[in-house]
């Protein structure tokens, strides 16, 4: 595990509170929305067309999500970025989350040029998210939130993301 991932699991750890749930103790949905549509604007500029995007999802720590079309990408492929409601925590997906193994498993692939990704991880660094890649999300659950029953195998995706 490199640092940069080992900073990344401490601020999860830092940013779960198991008495929060869906969402942190002074959460800010005004700013939350706000900065979530700089988000879409500025890659609907980026990419030179409009972006699906889904806002304020409900019972869940993921905000929403924002997709670059496939026809506006180099391969073809849609890039997804997920918003939690957590830190502006930000992960990047190639076609969908869990689609690829992360970003490097869709370029190795042919499915995510790294001019588009660049474009996307600049955007939402200039914007002050966090970017969190795929593959780490995916890593087991190691908190001390009790994570709904129904979820098997639960991760950290689960926890920033999922539903409640």
């Amino acid at each position: 595990m490199t640092t940069y991932e080992a900073d990344l699991l401490a601020l999860l750890r830092e940013l779960d509170d198991p008495e929060s749930l869906e969402w942190p103790r002074h959460y800010d949905r005004g700013a939350t929305g706000e900065l979530f549509n700089s988000l879409v604007a500025r890659l609907e500029d980026e990419f030179a067309t409009s972006c699906a995007s889904e806002r304020d999802t409900q019972d869940s720590s993921e905000y929403g999500r924002v997709t670059v079309p496939a026809d506006a990408t180099m391969c073809g492929t849609r890039i997804v970025v997920c918003v939690s409601k957590f830190g502006s925590l930000a992960p990047v997906c190639a076609d969908n989350p869990g689609a690829f193994l992360g970003t490097g498993d869709a370029q190795s692939e042919g499915e995510l040029d790294a001019a588009d990704l660049d474009k996307v991880n600049r955007t939402l660094a200039d914007l002050g998210y966090t970017i969190v890649p795929e593959e780490l999300l995916e890593c087991d659950y190691a908190g001390p939130s009790q994570l709904p029953s129904h979820i098997q195998r639960p991760s950290w995706w689960h926890r920033f993301f999922g539903s409640f």
